[in-house]
């Protein structure tokens, strides 16, 4: 029997990259999707893609009670602050929820209310934190599956072996990432404008940016050291995609090949990690509509650190995929399904 599924905050990207993941997954069935501003509409008027593949129209919150009672497992695709209120309020319905914002991400809630400027109104709830790699089985029996973030999700995968097995030094930790514009949202922004963006490459939120917190967590949680870090986000001028670049101090005495055996031990068994290896340059172009991480990594004998570099597909790996990643896991389903399509390419 199918699993039934709905997706609340439908008609942003991450809304339409579920749906279309959604389609193809043999154990699912999407039987809501909501929109407050465009209730009523079907969903192939709003997104026409999908013409022949869903019957869908767009409710209203307003009937969340209903959609709890009737779904399996629910994906929210909101702003900050919304998936709390959600998560609150089906606290006493079976029902188990996938966030693909932040609002479950953080084990101290404190730490989300500093970063995010909201009151965290659901602090007690049974979370995991959904970087399937890393907390598969946290996942597993979690109700709520907080989805890790897309900047998040390519930083920690580029660290998280040498951190574990305490290659690298813990306080001297950078790393820059660019994105493609698709993750500032699908709301309109004179920034994401196109006479702005084009032919344009820039920093913005430096020292500043909320997913430097997410990042710092979940290589503590790997080191078991406290993790101060520099991130600092960029934009570029394409739809998809993330390349993080992450630099660290090799810790006294690691070799080349202590570093290429902590990424085989890590990952070599991974349906979405693709190790490149040593001298290796991934890019964004190749992991596009995918579930795939690709990591390369240099070593700098001058300098005495390591260089890795992971890309992925922000709307994929970095939101909708490894949201679908996380319900396999949780509904016990072989953790590829519905997530074997190949990168498009070009």
């Amino acid at each position: 029997m199918d699993v039934k599924v709905s997706i609340l905050g439908a008609t942003g990207y991450t809304g339409s990259e579920l749906l279309r993941i959604l389609a193809g997954h043999p154990e699912a069935e999407v039987i809501h999707v909501t929109s407050e501003s465009h209730t009523g509409e079907k969903i192939e008027e709003f997104f026409p893609q999908f013409l022949g593949i869903y019957d869908l129209t767009l409710e209203s919150l307003a009937d969340l009670q209903k959609i709890g009672e009737e779904s399996d497992f629910i994906f929210i695709g909101m702003p900050a602050g919304h998936a709390m209120e959600i998560g609150r309020a089906l606290r006493d319905l079976p029902v188990r929820i996938i966030d693909l914002g932040a609002d479950y991400r953080f084990r101290d809630t404190p730490v989300y209310e500093a970063w995010y400027h909201l009151p965290h109104t659901d602090k007690d709830a049974d979370r995991a934190y959904g970087l399937a790699e890393l907390y598969r089985e946290d996942i597993r029996k979690a109700k709520i599956i907080g989805n890790a973030g897309c900047f998040t999700t390519a930083s920690i995968l580029a660290l998280a072996p040498l951190a574990a097995r305490h290659l690298i030094r813990m306080d001297s930790i950078i790393c820059d990432a660019a994105s493609g514009v698709s993750g500032a949202g699908r709301s309109p922004k004179i920034g994401n404008h196109f006479p702005e963006l084009y032919d344009n490459f820039k920093a913005y939120n430096v020292a500043h940016h909320r997913h430097t917190p997410e990042i710092e967590q979940a290589l503590a949680d790997v080191s078991g050291e406290k993790v101060v870090l520099n991130f600092t986000p960029h934009l570029v001028p394409m739809a998809r995609g993330i390349l993080s670049t992450c630099y660290a101090d090799l810790a006294s005495g690691v070799s080349a090949g202590d570093v290429d055996a902590a990424f085989a031990a890590q990952y070599g068994a991974e349906p979405f990690i693709r190790l490149r290896g040593r001298g290796a340059y991934p890019e964004t172009k190749y992991v596009r509509g995918s579930n795939f991480c690709d990591i390369g990594w240099h070593i700098d004998e001058r300098t005495g650190r390591v260089i890795v570099l992971s890309a992925i597909d922000n709307l994929v790996k970095g939101a909708a995929g490894q949201a679908v990643q996380n319900f396999n896991i949780a509904c016990g389903f072989d953790e590829t399904t519905g997530l074997t399509a190949a990168p498009m390419y070009p």
